[in-house]
């Protein structure tokens, strides 16, 4: 059953329901420490999986650089709008900041908010179980005073990658500047005049990237409109920023995500492509906590990562298309939290 929207109730009600929630999901998590500790041995432990075994890791990081990484198939698939689990183990003032998700034998590509790129083996992040702690992996990269993650992706996964910045600024680089000789912490992103990245995907040559704002805007343009040198993306209003980027086409569906965890789904045939850049976005959402927007198929899952570390799997189908913009629905359930990310896990392999 989904949760409801309590918000109309008075607050007395809102905070008995809350407790209710937090002594429900204490007691779960003392049936599940009791069938653990009675479960048989592992080989004969037949847990029930969402998927096969795979390599595929999801790669949880937080806002001070800890990670660890996950098989994804220990990850269980909940209907849209459940609670999810715990995740990533952090100490207090840090909180999950990114979600990927890449093979065991791939490379990670590291952006920064100064606009400098980092290649990261993924086997150097320590695989841990779903609950447990990060280790850090940016000591090793010198990160420079007040320097940030603004984005991390599997490396080599496409032809060119593409840069946004908090303005509204695009820039495109060609991968194999990106690629195994690439010189690490080399900056590609003009900061000081185009303003700090906000994020990056990877794009064709014969894509068209969609950019969203944290109010809602978004504009769609082909990639190849963008000038080797970089474009404005986006003309902003008012205290406005950009906060994703995502490759599209005529038959994608880009998945939008609140901080409160509503989502929708965007068909981009109802999202028309603008023939140059640097205009005004159109509204796509309702709201002014916009946290990510990426390209999804109905076959494809959704991660989503919250600020107190609770994860959650789920089917992209269970999110109904809208042509227009809305409020969304619940993907989330959240108690005094916030979502903090998002990834997509491509099942259109199996």
């Amino acid at each position: 059953m989904e949760r409801p929207d309590l918000r109309n109730l008075p607050e007395e009600v809102q905070a008995y329901i809350a407790y209710l929630e937090e002594a429900l999901l204490r007691l779960q998590n003392k049936l599940a420490a009791v069938a653990l500790a009675t479960a048989p041995e592992p080989e004969t432990a037949k847990p029930e999986l969402s998927e096969p075994p795979t390599t595929i890791q999801v790669i949880s990081i937080s806002a001070n650089g800890l990670a660890k990484r996950t098989p994804r198939h220990l990850y269980g698939r909940q209907r849209r709008g459940g609670m999810g689990v715990f995740d990533i183990d952090l100490p207090d003032g840090d909180a999950p900041a990114h979600l990927a998700i890449a093979d065991v034998a791939a490379h990670l590509l590291l952006i920064t908010n100064q606009g400098r790129a980092f290649r990261l083996p993924v086997t150097a992040i320590r695989e841990t179980a779903v609950r447990d702690r990060g280790s850090d992996i940016l000591s090793p990269l010198f990160m420079r005073p007040n320097e940030r993650l603004a984005a991390v992706l599997p490396a080599d996964s496409g032809s060119q990658l593409a840069l946004a910045s908090r303005k509204g600024w695009v820039r495109l680089i060609p991968q194999v500047r990106l690629g195994s000789s690439l010189i690490p912490g080399l900056s590609f992103f003009d900061t000081a005049h185009w303003g700090q990245i906000a994020a990056a995907c990877w794009v064709e040559n014969d894509a068209d990237l969609f950019i969203a704002t944290r109010q809602g805007q978004a504009i769609r343009f082909a990639a190849r409109l963008i000038h080797k040198n970089g474009n404005l993306g986006i003309r902003l209003d008012g205290e406005d920023e950009v906060v994703a980027v995502t490759a599209v086409s005529e038959q994608s569906q880009v998945f939008l995500l609140t901080n409160d965890g509503k989502g929708a789904l965007r068909p981009m045939d109802s999202f028309r492509s603008n023939k140059t850049l640097g205009a005004g976005g159109k509204a796509v959402f309702k709201t002014e906590g916009l946290v990510t927007a990426v390209a999804v198929q109905p076959q494809d899952d959704l991660f989503l990562i919250s600020q107190s570390s609770k994860i959650i799997r789920f089917s992209a189908a269970d999110v109904p298309p809208k042509s227009g913009p809305v409020q969304g629905v619940n993907c989330m359930a959240l108690r005094n939290d916030t979502v903090r990310a998002a990834a997509v896990a491509y099942l259109r392999e199996m």
